[in-house]
């Protein structure tokens, strides 16, 4: 689905046909990335996933050995699917969630502010867009029909 809609209205014009093919591939290209960067992120915590047991609870999570799993799975695994664009919003969601965690940890917990908490603003964001919008024609809810 093409977000130019008027060529009169950009500054310029001419570019319209590439702002049309390339709309698709820019938002595939963010989720794919979001979802790599989610599993990278993820990686060590689900190769040890009870590793974050005390983190967890530090930041009022109990008991420790349920929420650190879940943190794992959710880093690693969510991240997969939104790479592949499959389950594509409950992945999001789930990964909104985790961001939204950890900007209230860098913000009031560390008492970092927004300086702190500017980069999971920003992932927040990214993984909410994906919950509102879902995977797009490059994903594998479009392959099977399907969307939640």
């Amino acid at each position: 689905m093409s977000n130019v809609t008027n060529r009169n209205t950009l500054v310029f014009p001419a570019l319209g046909g590439l702002y049309a093919r390339l709309d698709t591939v820019a938002e595939t290209l963010l989720r794919v990335v979001c979802g790599l960067a989610l599993v990278t992120h993820g990686f060590p915590k689900i190769m040890n996933p009870f590793g974050a047991v005390g983190m967890v609870e530090g930041l009022g999570f109990y008991p420790g050995v349920v929420w650190s799993p879940l943190l794992a799975a959710t880093e690693f695994f969510g991240g997969l699917l939104l790479a592949v664009g499959f389950l594509t919003r409950p992945a999001a969601v789930a990964a909104t969630i985790v961001l939204l965690v950890t900007v209230w940890f860098h913000w009031v917990t560390q008492g970092q502010g927004y300086s702190g908490a500017e980069k999971s603003i920003l992932w927040t964001a990214i993984t909410l867009f994906f919950a509102i919008r879902g995977g797009n024609a490059h994903s594998v809810d479009a392959r099977i029909g399907r969307s939640l």
